[in-house]
């Protein structure tokens, strides 16, 4: 279950099926828009780390940011197990994203010398 301590509210009657729908496709917008933009400042770290040299991933961090959405999930009343999941999916692709970046780098480098 997503929502796990909030009560669900009664639909009001003005709204409309169709209303609630444009309400979540609004909401879903926004969602992919904030993961745009997430992307885009991993990115930037991806290529700090890259010029660096340093490894695509860091558990430290990792660990940090699972045990940090743990507690958002609480602030907003949602299932911990989901928030988790989703985080960890976003993490997996920001490290093989890093691994792209370090790649690329790498590969400019050699075409370089």
């Amino acid at each position: 279950m997503l929502i796990s301590k909030l009560s669900l509210p009664v639909p009001e009657q003005a709204d409309t099926l169709e209303q609630l729908r444009q309400s979540i496709d609004n909401i879903d917008g926004a969602i992919f828009a904030m993961l745009a933009e997430r992307f885009k400042i991993t990115d930037r770290v991806g290529h700090y780390k890259a010029q660096l040299g340093l490894h695509s991933t860091d558990v430290n961090r990792e660990t940090l940011q699972l045990q940090r959405v743990a507690v958002l999930a609480g602030q907003y009343g949602l299932d911990p197990d989901f928030c988790h999941s989703l985080l960890r999916c976003v993490i997996d692709q920001v490290v093989e994203n890093h691994g792209e970046i370090a790649a690329k780098l790498a590969q400019e480098q050699l075409v370089g010398e």
